[in-house]
């Protein structure tokens, strides 16, 4: 059966928007090749034979009257080995491969393939002649990097049926077809890659909940507002507080097997500056080039603003493959309102109603269509594999005003929300997250982990230093009113306590070899030593000591430097550090130390 190609003409250009007529064989979703330059576009509306086209590509020089072909596929992404370390276009162009082609500057109406077809790979069968196999199932596998073992896997959307024939363990190219299967009576030959829609979610067997930590080592994030792993969070901020920063950390320390950076309509130096670090840096766990298990997908400000709607989806259906495969995959999203400021261009090209702010009515639906994705599921096939993708959105509302229609919606979908402070930022607290107006869904989700894998008083803990926190934020504004002064001893020992937690806790240098990473075990008891000096402060004060009394005690430089001065492999001095404390304050009481 001959599959039948639309074919059409344009007839009217706005921008990336496209019109053409004679398109009533397209569907909706197919990818068109548009005009005499061959432009790739993705059709997102059919009205009769009219097909309104985004075009992911400058469409500067097209006329009336060229021509539109439809591909009769949608706009999909090719999934094999020799995607890790590659830095992508919105389409899942290698930027490399265009920079050989055309320059510095990105021409119109390239053809690259996003994998190098001909590059061969070790392949080792893990199957054999008259296995039967089902959708998902691993073939073999591929050290596709020093840290990262490709497993080659049946599409999702397969047959399955009986191995007729299996290739040898060597070294193959993707175009080679490593296996052959039969089911009922009809055979299919399978490669080393497939090809996946991206607006499509990869399906899976069963998702778990959200019971296990994702640990990024960032004490303000795992300690007080922790993200499971598979879970949904979100960074928003105003300009300069520190986002990208704390994504960087984030994709950096995280303990995932995979790392996809979107950079979605950032600018050109900030997004160059992510593609030059990238690559220098070290994975922390292995020493091995981070870039190893990193897939990068650019699509600056400056770029073709349709082609910054489809990285999203590009970059998701990526972070799914590999969490098919049974990797904790970290995908980071800089940033989602300028994925949202594309929607609203095309929306208004398209003379569609806009909704609040100008951004189309369906913004919610479309945000909602991407956090879902996240997840912690059990594959498709065999052998058994367990795969996560965490998502993290950074929003950029304007003027860091959380009420606008981005933020508040990626609220709707997310459990974890991590608010930047301009305030905090230009006072040089980072990472800048307010805890007062962050929160996490996951607390009592991970909690289990953290008493098993950590301490039984873990969560017990934390809430002592929240609400230290929280009542200090009380006590600021009646200090604020009437003066330091007027407040008793013990209301005292709370704002001076707040100032150590957020000096010794909260904040955390990402440019300090200690500081940038803090295990679980480091936390906690790095929390805990805080929390009973608040507890030996409060017996000390009704034992007749005074605050100044406290105030002067030499342990307290000690508390505050310790998150620098003593490393993971360290922590026993942290006990050390506690029996310091107990000390001093029975030196305060004039209470005898006995050994």
């Amino acid at each position: 059966m001959i599959e039948v190609v639309a074919k059409g003409k344009i007839v009217w250009i706005s921008g990336p928007a496209v019109r053409a007529n004679g398109m009533s064989d397209a569907k909706m979703y197919e990818t068109v090749s548009v005009g005499e330059a061959n432009l790739i576009g993705e059709i997102i509306r059919l009205t009769g034979d009219v097909a309104f086209i985004q075009v992911y590509e400058s469409t500067s020089g097209l006329k009336p009257g060229e021509p539109v072909l439809g591909t009769g596929d949608p706009l999909s992404v090719l999934l094999g080995p020799g995607i890790m370390g590659q830095i992508y276009d919105g389409i899942q162009r290698p930027l490399k491969e265009i920079s050989k082609k055309c320059g510095s500057y990105i021409g119109r109406g390239i053809k690259t393939t996003p994998l190098d077809l001909k590059k061969k790979y070790n392949f080792t069968p893990t199957v054999k002649v008259g296995d039967e196999i089902e959708a998902g199932s691993v073939l073999g596998t591929v050290p596709e990097t020093e840290l990262l073992q490709h497993s080659i896997m049946v599409p999702p959307d397969h047959s399955g049926g009986k191995i007729t024939n299996i290739v040898s363990e060597g070294k193959y190219d993707l175009e080679t077809e490593i296996a052959t299967i039969e089911k009922d009576g009809k055979k299919n030959s399978l490669k080393m890659y497939h090809k996946w829609p991206v607006r499509k979610p990869r399906p899976y067997s069963k998702r778990y909940d959200p019971t296990i930590p994702l640990i990024t080592g960032q004490r303000v994030i795992d300690t007080f507002f922790p993200i499971a792993k598979g879970g949904t969070g979100s960074i928003p901020g105003g300009f300069g507080t520190g986002k990208t920063v704390t994504l960087h950390q984030i994709a950096k320390w995280a303990d995932s097997q995979v790392v996809v950076y979107i950079g979605c309509g950032e600018r050109g130096n900030e997004m160059t500056e992510v593609l030059l670090e990238f690559p220098e840096l070290k994975d922390p766990h292995s020493g091995r080039p981070l870039m190893e298990r990193t897939v990068l997908v650019a699509n600056t400000s400056n770029m073709p603003v349709a082609a910054r709607e489809a990285s999203i989806y590009t970059g998701v259906t990526i972070a799914e493959y590999y969490r098919d495969m049974g990797k904790d995959v970290v995908l980071v999203a800089d940033s989602t309102s300028r994925w949202a400021e594309a929607l609203r261009e095309m929306s208004g090209r398209l003379e569609e109603m806009p909704a609040e702010e100008g951004y189309p009515s369906y913004l919610a639906s479309r945000l909602a269509q991407f956090y879902e994705r996240a997840g912690r599921v059990l594959a498709k096939g065999n052998p058994e594999r367990n795969g996560s993708v965490t998502l993290v959105g950074a929003v950029s509302p304007s003027g860091g005003d959380f009420t606008e229609p981005v933020t508040t919606h990626t609220i709707r979908f997310i459990k974890t929300f991590w608010a930047l402070d301009a305030r905090l930022a230009y006072s040089r607290h980072y990472p800048s997250i307010n805890w007062m107006n962050s929160y996490s869904g996951y607390l009592s989700d991970v909690e289990k982990w953290w008493k098993s894998n950590v301490s039984e008083d873990w969560l017990s803990t934390r809430n002592e230093a929240y609400t230290i926190l929280q009542r200090e934020d009380t006590l600021k504004e009646i200090a604020r009113l009437l003066g330091p002064e007027a407040l008793p001893d013990e209301e005292k020992l709370i704002l001076e306590v707040a100032r150590m937690i957020k000096i010794g806790i909260l904040q955390q240098n990402s440019f300090d070899k200690v500081d940038t990473y803090c295990s679980p075990k480091k936390q906690f008891k790095l929390l805990k030593l805080f929390v009973e000096f608040y507890k030996g402060g409060q017996d000390a004060i009704k034992q007749g000591a005074s605050l100044a009394d406290i105030r002067a005690m030499s342990v307290i430089s000690n508390l505050l430097k310790a998150r620098m001065d003593i490393t993971d492999n360290e922590v026993e001095k942290l006990d050390q550090l506690a029996q310091k404390m107990t000390e001093q304050f029975k030196n305060i009481t004039g209470v005898k130390v006995t050994s």
